[in-house]
């Protein structure tokens, strides 16, 4: 039974008024006793991480004659032939090397190439340049004083339209690490995103014009096919907080001024049926401008889509789900023809692209996409650029484009003509930058199991230099979201990642628990108001399964994980005495304090069905904090000081109340980070602590 009902969110001011003190008495410059995994170790697995070239976004020309791509924050372009024989795009009249470019973007006749980049002045602000390819130097567009991306031609090529924040002191969104709370909370220094256009045929760089209001925060947006609109997924602000009750806006674009008013199209949380109160992404129009194709479910943040392919009419009115029941979760999509939908789903563990054919009426609300045919399939992780999931197509979509890896290649350019029943395609490899690159870590292999009757997905990673005599520890390595999945992919040295503890000497289990993307929106909201108990019992049947078939000794299981993965393992160590060592990454000890303290609280009530103060008990239920008297696993605790989405104060508390209980335990508080770490040394940081912490308690096979 779950506790009485309680409130108590002043707890979680105090700890924060603390944190600055802690953080300085937690250096992360102090080292671990006892410490048996050296430095050079650790610097030699994060070293083998990297490949030799990193790719950061490829795309196919709306002709497929030519190929951009970023690698290593530099823009080149080839034959898609030809990769290997990429040349070098600058902006401008620069040739500087150390600079960044980013975002590269067709026009639609494939003649020209938008991208940002702050080549002329490296570090420097970035602005957006458009390049004929003809030998002339790329042009300079706009001046930019801020913080922008996402450029996007229009159909008519007039204008190439973007996200921008004017005068941004950080990426828009709830990753980054959040501001110093200064000022009228909530209301001084708000940074909003717009759609801004800048002109292609401008004379000079200028100030780019907003097409949207400042009263509207867009996250993501699409253009009309006769240019002369946005569908635009937006909020009021503050955006990071507000993704998670967004709608879709019909943006005119014609005045450039913003003058025109947008029209909200579709509400979430005003239709019926089972889109209600959820998320929407990737709004795309139909060819012939009277649909608006878009993902639609439980999302638990900003940029992790997946969900079903719905449509609703560009004049608003009911929406239709095309994939009901789907067993995969569709990320991105795009249109081919007014009558079929390609989308790249998440399913079983990898991508397959499928083709929806479209049939019955919108209007009467019979239209029904089928099962769909399959037209490619890759093991892997893909991506065009900084979403997950999504592809750069040729205008006819005979040729689809994106790189990928998986967990023993590293990112590479792929290509795939789409196939059909009975037999899909098979992606082929453009470029072979990274042959040489071997990983550093065992094998893997993909795991199902069953649970309370569903049937649960996950990966398995075997310990470098496996040697099937001995016996091992396994980590299990829970990931965020929930709304989210693992997939095959090369890692790049986050701080706690599967492929460092294999070549340790671990087993690692990454298992996709209901809530996870992967098998459908029924599975992915199946951990609703149930957070740490169905997930949970997921989680220790895979753990069952790999003590079942593979030398792993049940006395050294540990667990980790961050964000919801950090919760899971708070949760968990309060729940079970399985686990024999833990490293919990910017989770969540108490859901009722959290509510209080977070910037992003709007993402709770779709899990938990009601506001913290209208339902405190399904919010304590799940709370580590009120169980924390069972907890006995030695724990370490990390978090970044200025994290908006998982707070410092919530690790705060879980630490203080391990140590309360004489839990062996250690909070590790890094300064000026986020959620999501950016520098590198405390990414390594916490690699160490965490391989120091899992090696005292559960040392590797030797």
């Amino acid at each position: 039974m779950p506790p009485a009902p309680r409130i108590r969110l002043p707890r979680g001011a105090r700890l924060f008024r603390a944190l600055a003190a802690a953080a300085m008495a937690l250096s992360v410059g102090a080292t671990a006793q006892d410490a048996p995994v050296t430095a050079a170790r650790i610097d030699s697995i994060l070293a083998g991480q990297h490949p030799g070239r990193s790719i950061g976004a490829v795309a196919i020309s709306p002709d497929g004659k030519r190929l951009a791509w970023i690698e290593g924050a530099k823009i080149y372009t080839a034959s898609p032939d030809h990769p290997d024989q990429g040349q070098r795009l600058f902006a401008g009249a620069s040739t500087v090397e150390n600079c960044s470019q980013s975002d590269p973007a067709w026009s639609p006749d494939s003649s020209s190439l938008a991208f940002f980049s702050d080549c002329p002045q490296p570090g420097e602000q970035t602005d957006l340049y458009l390049s004929r390819l003809d030998g002339t130097p790329a042009r300079r567009l706009t001046e930019i004083h801020g913080y922008a991306d996402s450029p996007a031609f229009s159909p008519d090529g007039t204008r190439i339209a973007f996200l921008y924040v004017e005068g941004a002191t950080r990426p828009a969104g709830a990753l980054a690490a959040m501001k110093p709370f200064a000022g009228v909370i909530g209301e001084d220094g708000v940074e909003i995103q717009r759609v801004a256009v800048a002109r292609t045929d401008a004379a000079k760089a200028a100030a780019p014009a907003f097409v949207t209001p400042a009263s509207l925060h867009v996250f993501e947006f699409d253009w009309s096919p006769d240019s002369k609109s946005l569908a635009c997924i937006a909020a009021d602000p503050p955006g990071e907080n507000n993704w998670w009750v967004a709608k879709l806006y019909k943006q005119p674009v014609g005045s450039e001024a913003g003058g025109s008013k947008p029209r909200a199209v579709l509400s979430p949380a005003e239709v019926s049926g089972p889109l209600h109160g959820l998320q929407i992404a990737v709004p795309r129009w139909s060819p012939d401008g009277k649909m608006i194709a878009f993902i639609g479910g439980l999302m638990s943040d900003q940029g992790a889509t997946g969900g079903d392919v719905w449509i609703v009419s560009s004049s608003g009115g009911q929406p239709v789900d095309l994939t009901p029941n789907r067993p995969a979760s569709p990320a991105w999509i795009t249109w081919d023809g007014n009558g079929a939908i390609y989308a790249s789903e998440i399913s079983g563990g990898g991508c397959d692209l499928v083709r929806l054919t479209l049939s019955g009426s919108l209007a009467a609300q019979t239209m029904t996409a089928g099962p769909g045919v399959t037209a490619f399939r890759f093991p892997g992780t893909v991506a065009d650029g900084p979403m997950e999931w999504s592809l750069s197509a040729t205008s006819d979509r005979s040729l689809f484009v994106f790189f990928a890896s998986t967990f023993d290649r590293p990112s590479e350019i792929y290509a795939a003509r789409p196939g059909g029943a009975p037999t899909p395609s098979s992606p082929i490899e453009l470029s072979h930058f990274n042959d040489n690159i071997k990983p550093g870590w065992g094998k893997s292999e993909q795991l199902d199991w069953t649970s309370d009757g569903f049937h649960v997905q996950g990966w398995l990673m075997l310990p470098l230099n496996y040697d099937p005599a001995k016996k091992y520890p396994l980590i299990v390595h829970v990931h965020g979201g929930p709304a989210s999945a693992v997939t095959a992919h090369w890692d790049v040295g986050s701080g706690l990642n599967a492929e460092a503890f294999s070549a340790l000497g671990y087993f690692v289990l990454e298992p996709n628990p209901r809530g996870s993307f992967g098998q459908g929106e029924a599975f992915t909201q199946a951990n609703r108001k149930d957070f740490g108990y169905g997930d949970l019992r997921d989680i220790l049947a895979g753990v069952d399964t790999v003590l079942a078939h593979y030398p792993v000794d049940a006395g050294r299981v540990g667990l980790t994980g961050w964000s919801y993965g950090g919760f899971m393992t708070m949760f968990a160590v309060t729940q079970t005495q399985r686990f024999k060592a833990a490293v919990a990454g910017a989770g969540i000890s108490d859901w009722l304090s959290y509510y209080g303290e977070n910037s992003i609280d709007q993402w709770m009530i779709p899990y938990f069905g009601a506001s913290v103060y209208d339902d405190p008990a399904v919010y304590a239920k799940s709370s580590a904090i009120d169980f924390i008297k069972q907890a006995r696993t030695p724990t370490l605790v990390v978090v970044g000081d200025r994290d908006g989405e998982c707070p410092a104060p919530q690790s705060f508390e879980f630490w203080h109340a391990l140590r309360d209980q004489h839990v062996p335990s250690q909070l590790v508080v890094y300064p000026n980070e986020g959620h999501g770490f950016v520098d590198p040394a405390h990414n390594r940081d916490v690699l160490q602590r965490a391989a120091e912490w899992f090696a005292r308690y559960m040392p590797p096979a030797r």
